[in-house]
C-alpha cells in the first residue's frame, strides 16, 4: 500500500507563505490523483486541491488564487504552495492519493497555523 508523509506545516504570519510537500512511498506514475484536504477544529474535512496525472487541478473557492498545487512524478511528490495566507486557512492539512485501482490513502497530516 502507498504511504504519504507530509512536510512544511507550522507557524506563520498572516499574509505569509508557507509550503507543504508530501512524499510517496511508491512511484506516483501509479497514482491518478494526488491533493490536499484540510480539517480546521469542530469542522468537517474539505478539500483543498487535487491534481490528475494529467495535471488537471481542482481548487476550493476559499483558497483558489492563493493556493497552488504541483506534483513530481520523478520525485513521487506532491506540493501545495500556499500564499497570502489568512488565519481561517489554520487547520490541519492531509494530504491525500487515489491510485490506480486501489482504495485513497492518505497522511498522518501536518498543522498549519496562520497567526500574527
Amino acid at each position: 500500500q502507498v504511504q504519504l508523509v507530509e512536510s512544511g506545516g507550522g507557524l506563520v504570519q498572516p499574509g505569509g507563505p508557507l509550503r507543504l510537500s508530501c512524499a510517496a512511498s511508491e512511484s506516483t506514475t501509479v497514482i491518478n490523483v494526488m491533493g490536499w484536504y484540510r480539517q480546521a477544529p469542530g469542522k468537517q474535512r474539505e478539500l483543498v486541491a487535487g491534481m490528475t496525472r494529467a495535471g488537471s487541478t481542482n481548487y476550493a473557492d476559499s483558497v483558489r488564487g492563493r493556493f497552488s498545487i504541483s506534483r513530481d512524478d520523478a520525485k513521487n511528490t506532491a506540493s501545495l504552495q500556499m500564499n497570502s495566507l489568512k488565519p481561517e486557512d489554520t487547520a490541519v492539512y492531509y494530504c491525500y492519493a487515489d491510485p490506480i485501482l486501489r482504495g485513497r490513502v492518505w497522511g498522518q497530516g501536518t498543522q498549519v497555523t496562520v497567526s500574527s
